[in-house]
Formats: C-alpha cells, structure tokens, sequence
C-alpha cells in the first residue's frame, strides 16, 4: 500500500484529522444521491437493459474479472452486451477499445477485457453518451454491461452488483480520505447482488453470492500460444510483480501455487517503465493479465502472465437474468 492507503486498514492518530473530511464527502455523497432520487437533478435511460458492476470501496475487489465473467454468461444465453468503462482517468472522447489499442491511450483493465475478445468494449468519461454511441455502432446490443459505476447516479440502471474483497473488506469502516469507502456499507442494503470474493457468506443473507478467482497456467507474453505450469519455474529466481489495487492477492495466490519468489508491489494502475521490472538474477518475471497489457513494448522471453477467470455462483446469473428479462429483448 501506498500513501494514505496504508492507513486505510486500521486506526491511527492521523485519522482525527481525517474524519471530518469524511464526514463532509459523506454529507455530499448523501446531497447528491438524494437530488437524483428526487429527480432534481436529471437522469438517464437507456433503451436496453443496464447493468453495474461496481464496489463501495477505492482498490481492487475483483470487479474486472466478474464483469468479464458475467458479459461470457449473457453471450452463452444469447445476449449480445457490450461493455462500458470510464477509462483510467476518464476519455473525454467516446471510443472503441481494440486489440491494438494500448494502455496509456484507454487505460489498463479496458484493454485487457478488449483482448478477451468476449463483447465489444468502449471507453469514455460520459457514460450515458458512451453508451448512447455504442449502441449506434452496435444495433445488436441488448444489454450494456458498465464496469464500475455504481456511484455514477446520472445513469440509470436496472441491475446492481456490489463486489466485496472478502479479505480487506472495508478496512477501518470510514469513508474517504479517512478510510477505503465511497459510501457507507449500508449502501449494500440497496443493490440487487453483493458478490464476495475469496470471502465467507454470511448465513441467511438475501441476494448475497460467492466469488473465486482461479488459474494456474501461465501464458507468455512475447508468444501467447506458449504456455507453462508451475514445475517450469521450479529452481529458478523468480520475481512477480503487480500493479493492482491489492497486489498481495496476487502474491498470495502465487504462494498457493508452491511458487517461491521475491514480490514486488507497485500502485494500482501503474504505467510500467523497463527500468521497473529490471531486477538482477531474473530467470521469469510474473505479472497479472491487466499488468502484462502495460508491458507489451519491452517485454522478453522472460516475461510470463497468469490468467485469472471469475468463478461465481450460478444463483447469481438466474437472478441477473430474471431481473433483465422483464424488459424484453431488444431487435435490432
């Protein structure tokens, strides 16, 4: 963890100073959310179905791979969804991500779910307009699938999800800069689904599902058809990196594996130099998938990516499906 981050995850003295910080963004946050309801402030419909794929909380909970996971499903029961993403930062301009696109132009985690080559995916700051574009250039869509965007009130949904890092949870329970969240947890008590990766599901809680992330064969970067397991790396020096809102996921799931290696943790969204990743006595060099899209223009043959897929509940797709089909099937 990085800067204030770090005292995200337990109390200290800095946080007296920190509250009442968060007491205002609260206030703001609660103004805000209640000038939408109230239509003071106007929202938008889109002609098909919306779904969000967001958390209450700053840093990585898994979101990515479960929007990912969830386009995969929709495509498997005939949907043709596209996904939307603000983009690192915020395109002003609406776009298409590709395969040829890079990071530094739509931002990690679109480029990366472009080359899953599931959906189409488009970027841009304006959500609703993106998403008014896409759906020009794509008659076909009959869902729109928006990753993160559950604080984005100026579009109308009709399907949240809630993804919860079932480790960190929500750190000390205080809302920015005081602590990880973005609303208050009972903002839970409003979403149609809370997902929890890698955590335990409280008994007899409505709507709420479980969440895993797996993998365990590593592709090359330099030559993606060229893959490895885990007795590849048995005795050489290995190092891991991640640029990733919880990097020690990553390690962590790397240990699981009975791989030894020295960690190296950068912050989330990080724009990968050469000189970053040039470690003395470097056999293999680890890095997630959304971390290796950065990598693409220096990369060597030591250079290996492990793909990680969401493992969800299935109760959780019936109750997106049910939910979505009571507004029909758009024809194009």
């Amino acid at each position: 963890m990085n800067g204030i981050e770090q005292y995200w995850y337990r109390s200290s003295p800095l946080h007296l100073i920190l509250l009442p910080i968060s007491w205002l963004f609260g206030a703001l946050s609660a103004l805000r959310r209640l000038l939408y309801r109230s239509h003071t402030l106007k929202s938008f419909r889109l002609p098909v179905p919306v779904v969000i794929v967001g958390n209450i909380s700053v840093g990585g909970t898994g979101k990515t791979p479960l929007t990912l996971a969830i386009a995969e499903q929709l495509k498997k029961n005939g949907y043709s969804p596209i996904i939307i993403s603000r983009g690192y930062r915020g395109s002003r301009m609406q776009q298409p991500v590709t395969e040829s696109s890079t990071a530094s132009e739509v931002g990690d985690e679109p480029l990366l779910m472009a080359r899953r080559d599931i959906c189409p995916v488009w970027i841009g700051k304006d959500r609703v307009s993106t998403a008014r574009k896409a759906l020009h250039f794509h008659p076909q869509c009959d869902v729109l699938l928006f990753d993160d965007g559950l604080q984005h009130y100026r579009l109308q949904r009709d399907f949240e999800i809630a993804v919860i890092d079932g480790v960190r949870k929500f750190g000390n329970g205080q809302l920015l800069p005081a602590g990880p969240l973005r609303e208050p947890a009972t903002r839970l008590d409003t979403v149609d689904a809370v997902v929890i990766n890698k955590g335990e599901l409280e008994p007899d809680v409505r709507n709420h599902y479980a969440m895993h992330l797996s993998g365990n064969v590593f592709h090359n970067l330099l030559h993606p058809e060229k893959t490895a397991s885990t007795e590849k790396f048995r005795g050489l020096s290995i190092h891991a990196a991640a640029g990733i809102g919880n990097p020690e996921r990553f390690f962590a799931h790397l240990s699981s594996m009975g791989l030894s290696f020295t960690p190296h943790a950068f912050p989330d969204h990080h724009l990968f130099k050469p000189d970053d990743l040039s470690f003395d006595a470097c056999d293999a060099l680890l890095l997630t998938e959304k971390d290796a899209v950065k990598c693409d223009a220096f990369a060597d043959d030591r250079y290996w990516v492990l793909r990680v897929d969401a493992q969800v509940d299935p109760a959780l797709l019936s109750h997106l499906l049910r939910k979505i089909a009571i507004h029909g099937r758009k024809t194009a």
